[in-house]
Parts: structure tokens; sequence; C-alpha cells
């Protein structure tokens, strides 16, 4: 497995790892006339947007050992003014087939080096409440912290806070 910056160029591949994995994640949390309507395409313009105009806030991508990307995850500042948590891990999104292999682990890691270079100490990401990863988050040193109500299509969803007090915790 080779983490690394994502390019341009890997938008396609992003796109298709964001749709599945929310088509796998969010089933059955999210109503299914919102995933059946997500599209690869406008995806793809989203992450290439995101890949040509945010230096600031790079994209990691896992690349497995045919160099297809399996993963990727995404942070900055933190993005909703908390006055506590000054970075964000915006998304992180792995391949179903490939999870428990340590590939969203090295992922988070990256998105920590990266805010840790920009000096934050901190960081929080919101993570749907049923959502499965949360386990994982916790294991990886987070703590749920808050929760808010978001509405996506018209539908609430509640979303938790999930932090790390202090990213030096990370090696």
């Amino acid at each position: 497995m080779i983490i690394r910056k994502a390019d341009p160029q890997d938008a396609v591949s992003i796109a298709k790892v964001h749709v599945d994995s929310w088509r796998t994640t969010y089933k059955g949390m999210i109503p299914d006339r919102i995933l059946d309507h997500l599209s690869y395409e406008q995806r793809e313009r989203v992450w290439t947007h995101v890949l040509m105009n945010q230096p600031d806030n790079p994209v990691f991508v896992a690349e497995d050992d045919e160099n297809r990307i399996v993963g990727f995850a995404t942070g900055g500042k933190e993005r909703s003014g908390n006055p506590i948590y000054q970075g964000e891990l915006y998304a992180l999104y792995v391949f179903e087939e490939v999870q428990g292999n340590g590939i969203g682990r090295e992922l988070i890691r990256a998105v920590v080096n990266h805010l840790k270079e920009k000096q934050y100490k901190n960081m929080l990401a919101w993570v749907l409440k049923n959502n499965p990863a949360l386990g994982f988050y916790e294991h990886m040193g987070g703590k749920k912290f808050s929760e808010k109500m978001e509405e996506l299509e018209g539908e609430p969803m509640i979303e938790y806070a999930v932090v790390w007090d202090d990213l030096a915790e990370w090696h």
C-alpha cells in the first residue's frame, strides 16, 4: 500500500471511492433516493475542482499493489469556527472490501501529519450518528465531543463531533 498526495488526474478514482463508499456505508442510514442519485461524474467534477484549487487542504490517496486507488482522506483548518479545535478531518473513505487492513489509519496519519505541519494541535471530524466508522474513530483515539443536527436533501441527520485533543500523540 502506498499513501500519497492526490493529483487532479486522480479525481475519477476518488469519485468512485466516494460514491461507492457512501452507498455501502450509509445504506439504511440515508434514504435510498439520495444514494441512488449519487453520480460519479458529479463527484469527479467536485474532486477535480478541489484538487486544482485547494492546495492548503491536500487529498491523500491509498493505492493498492496494482496502483488502484482504494481510499482517500482530506483535512485542513476546522470549518465551523469551533473555538477549541483547530484542524478537521474533512473526509475519509475506503472501499468496503479493503477495510480492516490499516488503510484508514494510514490515511488519517497523513492528514494528521499535514495538520501538524500547519501547527494545529488538535482536530475534529463530523461523523453521522449511526456510521459504523464511529467505532473506528474511537479506536484511533477519538472521543465523542458534541452533536449537531444537519439536513441532507431535507432529511434530518444527527452528526457527532469526534475529537482528538492532542495531535502530538499520533506517531
